[in-house]
């Protein structure tokens, strides 16, 4: 009888897990990349069950989760809790934990240590990082100590305000140039992967061409190597504006609202639960607490007639 456990220790392939190098051969192979957000094991569940690749526990929780403005406030627990949810559930996709603002941008040695608690503690498969510069040396230090690192370019919205807002990236030569040698430099780095966010088609399309690791789009075209959509976007789940590259495949908000309207008009009009929905017992056993009810009752009516009464 084998003695090898069922889980297996962090950052260890689990058996039907999809391998890290696999994405760099779907890219060869032209094989689209489909990544999806999830926060928990339900979306995790249903996620994989659809046929996803990667899962990112992403920061974007912040907002379509904790109801924060930005993706910023979030904490390191907060996203290693969420991430331990989604790990429960997926099987065969990727989860990558996503890096919240301020775990990494301090040393090498905050990002690594941070990272090593998204393997060790959440059970995330990889990490992701936003942004290049000093980021580049963040995701070697974290590369050379064996955890994948996806990495992040264009829009990073945990400095969306430095950047001026939530707006497209790259849409000067220069800065064009600029996101192509940055990609390079995380490729160089050993990064796996690379999420292009907000990015004109065209910009998207030759750093993609020029890269040997995957490219991961997000309003950045059709040309990337794969796509990513937020949950809560695309499922019609999230309250506020959406980007305009978020298409939006079901409005479970609108049906989410309509079923607990009529949960509501049921319970308050007294058509639910129905005999259906109750358990029974049987007669005899009902017949038998009556009996030691009305004895208990018998016991405690003296009782409650000696009892002073309190002044009043």
């Amino acid at each position: 009888m084998s003695t090898r456990p069922r889980t297996p220790a962090p950052n260890t392939p689990a058996p039907g897990k999809l391998p890290v190098p696999e994405l760099i051969e779907m890219k060869r192979r032209g094989e689209k990349i489909v990544m999806v957000t999830a926060y928990d094991a339900p979306g995790a569940r249903l996620a994989d069950a659809a046929g996803v690749d990667l899962i990112l526990v992403g920061d974007t929780a912040a907002m379509v989760v904790l109801g924060h403005d930005s993706t910023v406030p979030v904490t390191v627990d907060e996203m290693l809790f969420l991430t331990k949810s989604v790990t429960r559930a997926a099987r065969r996709p990727l989860v990558v934990g996503d890096l919240p603002f301020g775990s990494y941008q301090v040393s090498d040695e905050s990002a690594l240590e941070n990272s090593i608690r998204f393997v060790k503690e959440a059970g995330a498969d990889v990490v992701k990082l936003e942004g290049a510069g000093p980021m580049v040396s963040r995701a070697r230090a974290i590369v050379e100590a064996g955890i994948p690192v996806m990495g992040h370019l264009g829009l990073t919205p945990q400095s969306a305000t430095a950047l001026g807002g939530f707006k497209a990236q790259g849409r000067t030569a220069e800065k064009a140039r600029r996101m192509l040698e940055d990609a390079l430099a995380l490729e160089q780095a050993g990064c796996f992967a690379l999420v292009l966010e907000a990015v004109p088609a065209p910009v998207a399309a030759r750093i993609t061409e020029a890269l040997e690791i995957p490219t991961i789009g997000i309003g950045a075209g059709a040309d990337t190597d794969g796509q990513v959509l937020v949950y809560h976007d695309m499922l019609g789940l999230y309250e506020g504006r959406s980007p305009r590259f978020v298409k939006q495949y079901a409005d479970l908000a609108a049906e989410t609202r309509r079923a607990l309207e009529e949960y509501v008009a049921d319970v308050r009009g007294g058509t639910f639960p129905e005999e259906q929905h109750t358990y029974s017992m049987p007669a005899e056993e009902l017949e038998a607490f009556e009996v030691e009810l009305a004895a208990a009752r018998a016991e405690i009516a003296p009782q409650a007639r000696q009892r002073p009464r309190a002044p009043r």
